[in-house]
């Protein structure tokens, strides 16, 4: 009886190994943290505010917040989910750039309307990292606070690098999309 090559021994070991690496390889860096909590109910009303923007990219804090209100709405059936829409002033005042008092202000008229949840978020990157790939960099911060306590029940923080093919608003989507995920509902 012939003795068989050892390579053909191990060779579902190597496939196996192969393939892990090769997943490895191909996926681009994430991390992530999603606090568990009890199911929200179906029937709640919920309204979204204003995202916190503290990285150095204009506008990342509207860009994410209108990502994460789509996630939302398709993924988590918020069809009637409210948005805070920033109030202008006339055409000689100048826009709020203190984005804490904007987010109280809108937390404060969510409360006078009766809303009991509000989804609020911040940025803590939103950028192509230098280099000669220019790979997408995302941070990300989502919470749930319970507007007639005043509580966080529930966030999820996460950043996500992509390749260099990749645009930043498609990492933040895919970031999102893992991080809200992390909500629950009760039928």
């Amino acid at each position: 009886m012939p003795l068989k090559p050892t390579f053909v021994l191990f060779r579902p070991i190597f496939h196996k190994l192969l393939l892990l690496i090769s997943v490895m390889v191909l996926s681009s860096c994430s991390v992530y943290e999603i606090q568990k909590t009890t199911p929200f109910k179906n029937s709640a009303q919920w309204v979204i505010l204003p995202f916190i923007n503290h990285s150095d990219t204009p506008e990342a804090g509207e860009r994410a917040l209108d990502i994460a209100t789509t996630l939302l709405r398709s993924k988590k059936r918020m069809n009637g989910l409210a948005t805070y829409i920033v109030e202008e002033g006339d055409d000689q005042s100048l826009p709020e750039l203190d984005q804490k008092k904007t987010l109280l202000q809108a937390k404060k008229w969510a409360v006078d309307k009766k809303y009991q949840f509000a989804v609020s978020g911040s940025i803590q990157e939103w950028r192509y990292k230098s280099g000669l790939d220019a790979e997408p960099a995302v941070g990300v911060t989502l919470t749930v606070t319970d507007l007639t306590t005043d509580r966080v029940v529930w966030s999820a923080s996460g950043s996500k690098t992509g390749w260099g093919r990749e645009s930043v608003s498609g990492v933040a989507h895919k970031l999102m999309s893992t991080l809200i995920d992390g909500l629950i509902f009760s039928e």
